[in-house]
């Protein structure tokens, strides 16, 4: 850790910083979980797919800027390497087999919810170590998640 001056003590910052690091991997697999979606989508509702999945990228993005803020913050190093990522997501993989709308919108909510659980989960851990505001950004991601979940889900077509 570079950062010597902090509230927080050096264990407690340690522990914060390695959760935080396995939060921003999630984050930035959802991220490009969300850019294979708009790459790929296909169907009658091609446009509006790939718009709204654009817009979950984007906002996956600035909730990885959060992270990697917060622990460079606490005297970390942001660790956002493909190399990283993939040692350290959480998340399952993408199925690269999808092509259809309807497809994406069920692989793309099944990452937001578990995305979600684990943004929730990290809040909670947060306060276990009293750092309201690490717990305060988990809550923000939390219910920023929700928000997408729902333009997701609700973008699902009936009879497709």
């Amino acid at each position: 850790m570079s950062r010597k001056k902090n509230a927080l003590p050096e264990e407690q910052q340690a522990k914060l910083i390695e959760m935080l690091n396995r939060r921003l991997a999630d984050a930035i697999d959802l991220q490009l979980q969300s850019r294979q979606s708009y790459w790929n989508v296909k169907g009658p509702h091609f446009m509006a797919l790939r718009e709204l999945f654009d817009k979950v990228a984007q906002g996956v993005e600035e909730y990885a800027n959060l992270i990697a803020e917060r622990i460079v913050q606490l005297g970390g190093m942001a660790e956002g390497t493909a190399q990283a990522v993939a040692r350290r997501s959480s998340l399952d993989e993408y199925w690269l087999s999808t092509a259809d709308g309807n497809g994406h919108i069920d692989a793309l909510s099944t990452m937001l919810i578990a995305f979600g659980k684990h943004a929730r989960y990290a809040s909670a851990q947060a306060s276990e170590l009293q750092d309201a505001d690490t717990a305060d950004l988990f809550t923000e991601i939390a219910r920023g998640i929700d928000k997408w979940l729902w333009f997701v889900e609700t973008s699902q077509q009936s009879g497709n």
